[in-house]
């Protein structure tokens, strides 16, 4: 783990650097902010490869010197053998949960606050045709919105009842956010009032300073870095973006299952590597490292390929992240019935 982590470290700094150097970004905040807020995430993130890898070197350590024969010679079965291997990638499994769902994302606070400050300095200013539902039946759109000013050009508001029938309108050539009263500064407004009847009440106002139930963050399509929320959080995002009916909805959800589902990995995977490696074979270690990291890739792979489906094409995000979880359960399942044999 050590010396993968150094590994990863050493490309993404000659990657960096440059970006690193004329930022001028100090070499304590490098080290500190975006260095050592990085590696929990990469451990975190790969933790069923280190963990299946160290299950391969023990096991086939053990294999190498027929210890497992003398276990299983002295009368204990191999599915009391499993039983450390369970309990250990059990423990491991929750510890790893509750980092993914809980402290990674704090750490990546940090590590976003730097890279916008000395590596993504470059911020989009301008999102144009904005169209999202601020709440249930308000629909809402902007020609554009700047970043800088917190001007929005061209703004709509409208209001339906539950039989889907415009009851207001609001209209606006520009609307600018006001950080101190928390209101919008609308200019050329209009406001449509239709009753019961269909009849419409038109009232303009110049200027004036409206509370129109949205936020500078709803305009930027940015603003929210789902790696930065904790699990609970990121549940409120997504139930929010399906309100306003974005497709960033899917990304959200496929972190909400990966941060609850792949902690499985490490389980499914330890039990497929005591099952490659607990065999004594002439390859040795070597040839177990050779099938469990083929085994152990095939599954990354896997998940990435299942993962672009649900974000490009239509399988459910729920889906794409057990989909690989059930097929390399079944795999596990068949190395550890057919090992003793």
């Amino acid at each position: 783990m050590v010396l993968i982590i150094i590994i990863v470290i050493t490309f993404d700094v000659s990657e960096k650097l440059d970006d690193f150097l004329s930022n001028h970004a100090p070499v304590k905040e490098i080290a500190l902010d975006y260095y050592l807020n990085f590696i929990p995430g990469f451990v975190n993130l790969y933790s069923p490869l280190f963990i299946f890898i160290s299950v391969i070197f023990f096991t086939s350590k053990m294999a190498g010197n027929t210890e497992i024969i003398a276990i299983l010679g002295s009368g204990m079965s191999y599915r009391r053998l499993l039983r450390p291997y369970i309990y250990g990638s059990v423990i491991i499994a929750l510890i790893v949960l509750a980092f993914s769902n809980f402290l990674i994302p704090v750490n990546n606070r940090t590590m976003v606050a730097f890279e916008n400050k000395y590596i993504h300095t470059r911020h989009p200013e301008w999102f144009s045709n904005i169209h999202f539902q601020s709440q249930q039946g308000v629909q809402i759109y902007a020609e554009s919105y700047n970043t800088n000013t917190l001007r929005v050009e061209n703004f709509h508001r409208d209001i339906y009842d539950p039989s889907h029938q415009l009851i207001d309108r609001i209209t606006c050539n520009t609307i600018i956010y006001d950080t101190v009263q928390k209101k919008w500064e609308c200019q050329g407004l209009y406001h449509h009032v239709i009753s019961d009847n269909h009849r419409e009440r038109v009232s303009r106002i110049e200027k004036s300073m409206q509370n129109l139930g949205v936020t500078p963050d709803d305009f930027n399509a940015v603003a929210w870095r789902i790696e930065t929320m904790n699990s609970i959080e990121l549940y409120r995002h997504i139930a929010r973006e399906k309100m306003r009916g974005t497709r960033a909805v899917v990304t959200a959800k496929i972190e909400f299952y990966q941060r609850l589902l792949n902690p499985l990995a490490i389980i499914i995977m330890t039990l497929i590597g005591v099952g490659v490696s607990s065999r004594k074979t002439r390859g040795g270690i070597g040839l177990h490292l050779a099938i469990g990291i083929t085994l152990a890739f095939t599954f990354i792979i896997f998940m990435k390929v299942s993962t672009v489906f649900a974000i490009n094409g239509n399988l459910p995000p729920f889906l794409a992240i057990l989909l690989p979880q059930v097929i390399f359960a079944i795999i596990a399942v068949y190395v550890i019935r057919s090992a003793p044999k």
